[in-house]
């Protein structure tokens, strides 16, 4: 098995971006930061947010809230717009190679609330940093299906921030 040697990204000259993640009118206390960096063979993610509404089981035919969708968005346009419906000005999901939802480049994975935080970090193969930097990432009320087509089911937007160098 191949184990690739650890590398040190002190002065290499590494790519990172971030976007400051902020709540919107539905969910105002939301708050943090995720975090890209160009790492061998794609980018590492670190995301850690606050303010996260709790999981709340779906009840007869609404949705559950939460794991709360996570997606990259075509724009870095985090205008809030309509109170009732906010963050539009972002587009829809970042799709680059035309993918069907679920396995597209904005696909990030679901976040969960623990006593209203997520952390987590994760790898993907899918883009580089500077493929991301001007977009914006959004976080939604409902977990992401990963099949509805072309959103995932993701629901309303809580929380949005613009990826910048």
């Amino acid at each position: 098995m191949y184990y690739p040697k650890p590398v040190s990204y002190e002065n290499k000259g590494t790519k990172i971006a971030s976007a400051v993640i902020r709540g919107g009118p539905l969910a105002p206390n939301i708050y943090g930061r995720v975090i890209f960096m160009d790492v061998p063979g794609g980018t590492q993610v670190y995301v850690d947010v606050y303010g996260l509404p709790e999981y709340k089981p779906a009840e007869g035919e609404n949705p559950p809230i939460g794991p709360h969708g996570f997606h990259i968005h075509q724009y870095g346009n985090c205008t809030v717009g309509d109170p009732e419906n906010p963050f539009q000005a972002a587009g829809d999901h970042w799709n680059p190679t035309n993918q069907p939802h679920g396995n597209h480049a904005g696909d990030l994975p679901v976040l969960f609330s623990n006593h209203g935080r997520a952390f987590m970090c994760f790898f993907t193969d899918k883009f580089k940093v500077a493929d991301v930097v001007g977009k914006s990432v959004i976080i939604h009320q409902n977990p992401d299906d990963y099949r509805t087509q072309p959103a995932g089911a993701s629901g309303k937007r809580l929380a949005c921030g613009v990826i910048i160098r």
